[in-house]
């Protein structure tokens, strides 16, 4: 099982920036993909960024150019800073990984944590 705890988020204004980390521990083989999604009320969630275990990286067009995803593999973390804030960018921000657990590729996710960006 793998576990993802969240930190950042909050009440941000528009303009500003956001910094996210998301940590995963657990029994696990390898983590593959971590990323972050985002959801509002009543409607689907939505990709934010992902980055693999190389490094390769992946936005949605949506935040693109306001962006940026990094990981530390050893520490099992991945951190997103994103700039330009606007009030759509209100929601709630998951923590998402894809792992190896007894060799089944599996997806975990966080809890969430609430940004809210006020114009």
């Amino acid at each position: 099982q793998v576990q993802l705890v969240e930190s950042g988020g909050g009440l941000m204004q528009a303009g500003g920036s956001l910094s996210l980390s998301c940590a995963a521990s657990g029994n696990f083989f390898s983590i593959e993909v971590m990323g972050w999604y985002r959801q509002v009320p009543g409607e689907q969630r939505e990709l934010v960024a992902t980055i693999t275990s190389g490094g390769s990286t992946k936005y949605a067009d949506s935040v693109k150019g306001r962006v940026s995803i990094a990981r530390d593999n050893a520490k099992k973390t991945i951190y997103l800073q994103m700039n330009s804030l606007k009030p759509e960018d209100t929601a709630v921000y998951y923590c998402y990984c894809n792992a190896f657990v007894r060799l089944r590729l599996t997806d975990y996710w966080g809890q969430g944590t609430q940004v809210t960006v006020s114009s």
